[in-house]
Parts: structure tokens; sequence; C-alpha cells
């Protein structure tokens, strides 16, 4: 009576399978990542920019430049308790640009490392 068993060319063929699967997976997921952070960012983006709308139509002049951070006269024209900070960074929040250009006026605090987190201009 034979013993069935897997040989080691078997169990070889199955493993470099699953390595297979695996590099082709894992950029597949990282990209994914990146393009779920950097939408997350520009709509950030998009919220404050119209809390920077509203906030000018309001008082009729530009908030003042920095970050928004509690506090920051725009904060009440999003939701009136904190920031949307960039979710590619650990916590660090957008800022305001001296700007009258849509696509300058909010800025991304990892717009040096991610190039691509900036706000679409309109038109």
């Amino acid at each position: 009576m034979r013993k069935k068993h897997f040989t080691l060319v078997e169990i070889m063929i199955v493993v470099a399978i699953i390595g297979l699967l695996a590099a082709i997976a894992i950029p597949s997921f990282i990209r994914a990542r990146e393009n779920a952070q950097r939408n997350a960012c520009i709509n950030n983006m998009r919220q404050i920019d119209s809390g920077v709308q509203q906030y000018m139509i309001e008082e009729g002049t530009f908030p003042t430049a920095g970050d928004v951070e509690a506090g920051h006269e725009v904060i009440e024209y999003i939701d009136g308790t904190a920031a949307p900070t960039c979710p590619a960074s650990d916590d660090e929040v957008y800022s305001i640009a001296d700007q009258e250009e849509p696509s300058e006026r909010v800025v991304c605090p990892t717009v040096d490392t991610n190039d691509d987190h900036v706000l679409p201009g309109e038109g």
C-alpha cells in the first residue's frame, strides 16, 4: 500500500505560483491606496476651498493665509469642529495661500512629495 504525499517539485510549483500572484497583486494594491489618498486629499481641498468661497462672499475679503487649524475663520464654513488633514501625511493640516487663483488657494501639506495633490483649476 502506497502513501500519498506531495513531492518537492509540486510544492515548489505551488509556492512559485503564489509568489507570482503576489508580485502581480501587491503593486496594484499600492497604486489603489495612493489613488484613494489622492482623491481624498483633493476632496478635502475642495471642501476647504468651498469654505474659503463662502467666507469671501459673507465677509467680502480673503481669509487669513496660513494653516487651516482649529480657530481659523474658515473652519466654521467647513463643518465647525476640526480641519481635515491629508490622508497621505500624519495629521498635517492644509494651508490657505494668499492667492486668488482657485487651483492655488488651498495647499496640501505634502505637495512637495506628492505633486498630484493639487486642486484642479476651474474652467
